[in-house]
């Protein structure tokens, strides 16, 4: 058995006051884990009618978790925390009474409290409660962080979030602001048109993206099944079904890398308008960020780490040839042959494989030589054929795609395409990826012959989009990992 460190030690000791002090409390009658509370007032509704409810001498009823004491005789002052902010309690014996008083003095920071009372300013100016009844509701076993040191530990931070949430403000903020953000989607996309649609989360085939699945197993079926990897082909089979424009949100898996910018678990939104292409989903993208920005920061105007982000004016629109040529000077279009790109490449210290496609090679150096520079939104428009195997061909120019990924402060925000609606061509395009698959591509997309079938019955000219919900609240909410802004991220175990 582990030896107990001196850590570990002071809070055992603590946790057995703690349950002593509930045993006591069941002694004089009450349940340490109490019962309905009925409040009258939330802490900030207290801060802001401090006034009139001084006034009027109105009594208050609210509730929420002790977070500071001060004072232990036969006066003392606390602070009381609940979803709208801080208050101070102050209780003395003369008033409470000698039983309100008694569990007052008894109780522990942590504990969920209900507090009535009349409002008051103190000598220092602080509104203040001055408790008439003091309603013991939860007994907190364990002691909350030191106030001073607090939860600093971040993989602590993400396993134990409920406790991050307690001590960290800014944290409980930018969940609520990560709510509005999805309402604020949903509510641009509704009234657009749009129908939100749930398609199946166990798919046969992982398609729709090139990604390593997470497999399973159904039992009944006896049959492997794999969790979504992206919404796209059911999304698709709908417009075929007449269903002109839908989108879906909601969790996507995909069983890669773990960093700041990626979760295996994430959500995603993805938007299908038949009768449209990529220009409309550039439009779409652009005024949904603005929409969202307005509503939920009142400006489009954002600070992002180092950087200042201007989303209210026109999105640059660029080749993706044309931004490598801006940063790299290597003009890809006039490169004949895949040997003289993979060549151009390694000039500039991208490695690239041997058989790399001319399409791969530019893609490539995009990534490591363009993307980082991208700060203020930018739509990188006309990828190769080789890494769009879902997207239209450009009409004149078939080594390229109708798609386009948005880019703003270095990262990838959204992916798009006028939809490929030959079934022709897309039997061809999953070929080509299954040959890649069988030279050990895990990631390349399987043949989905239902989905060939849907597109034989007629896919009308349709536009994509998919957006990554939780870095757009990384955008919106000024959060550098993306751990920031999903409450329970996936974390390796903890060796015991």
């Amino acid at each position: 058995m582990a030896k107990q460190t001196q850590e570990e030690k002071r809070e055992n000791e603590l946790r057995k006051v703690r349950l002593d002090k509930m045993e006591a409390l069941r002694e004089k009658g009450v349940n340490p884990f109490g019962q309905r509370f009925e409040r009258t007032h939330h802490a900030q509704d207290v801060l802001e009618h401090a006034e009139e409810l001084i006034a009027s001498g109105e009594e208050v009823i609210i509730a929420g978790r002790l977070m500071a004491k001060r004072g232990q005789g036969k006066a003392g002052f606390a602070n009381v925390q609940d979803l709208s902010g801080n208050i101070q309690i102050y209780s003395r014996l003369d008033v409470a009474g000698e039983d309100n008083h008694g569990f007052f003095k008894k109780a522990d920071i942590g504990d969920i409290v209900g507090i009535r009372g009349v409002v008051f300013v103190t000598e220092k100016g602080e509104t203040t409660i001055s408790v008439r009844k003091f309603t013991p509701l939860t007994k907190s076993l364990r002691p909350l962080p030191e106030k001073y040191h607090g939860l600093t530990d971040v993989e602590l931070r993400y396993r134990q979030r409920y406790v991050d949430l307690i001590m960290n403000r800014e944290v409980q903020n930018t969940f609520i602001m990560r709510s509005k953000i999805v309402r604020y989607v949903r509510e641009f996309l509704d009234n657009q048109g749009f129908l939100e649609v749930e398609t199946p989360v166990l798919h046969g085939l992982a398609g729709g993206a090139t990604a390593r699945p997470f497999i399973t197993y159904h039992n009944a079926l006896d049959m492997e099944m794999y969790m979504r990897i992206a919404l796209e082909l059911h999304l698709k089979r709908l417009i075929v079904g007449g269903l002109e424009k839908v989108y879906e949100l909601g969790r996507v898996f995909r069983n890669e890398g773990i960093d700041t910018r990626h979760n295996p678990e994430f959500t995603m939104m993805e938007v299908y308008q038949a009768y449209a292409d990529y220009n409309d989903m550039m439009d779409l993208t652009e005024n949904m960020f603005k929409y969202v920005a307005e509503k939920v920061l009142g400006t489009t105007k954002i600070t992002y780490g180092e950087h200042e982000v201007d989303l209210g004016v026109k999105w640059e629109r660029i080749t993706m040839n044309d931004v490598v040529k801006r940063y790299t000077d290597i003009d890809f279009s006039a490169i004949a042959t895949d040997e003289e790109a993979r060549a151009a490449a390694r000039a500039i210290g991208v490695s690239v494989e041997d058989d790399m496609p001319k399409g791969k090679v530019l893609a490539e150096v995009f990534d490591e030589k363009v993307e980082a520079n991208l700060i203020q939104p930018t739509f990188v428009i006309d990828y190769p054929i080789e890494i769009s195997p879902l997207s239209r061909r450009k009409d004149g120019h078939p080594e390229l795609t109708d798609r386009f990924e948005v880019f703003i402060v270095g990262r990838e925000h959204g992916n798009a395409f006028s939809e490929l609606n030959d079934p022709i061509d897309q039997r061809e395009r999953f070929e080509k990826q299954m040959e890649a698959k069988a030279k050990g591509d895990e990631e390349a997309h399987p043949m989905d012959e239902d989905f060939i079938t849907a597109l034989e019955y007629g896919l009308p000219p349709t536009g994509g989009l998919g957006i990554g919900i939780d870095r757009m609240c990384m955008l919106l909410t000024n959060s550098q990992s993306i751990r920031d802004v999903i409450l329970f991220p996936t974390m390796k175990n903890i060796e015991k």
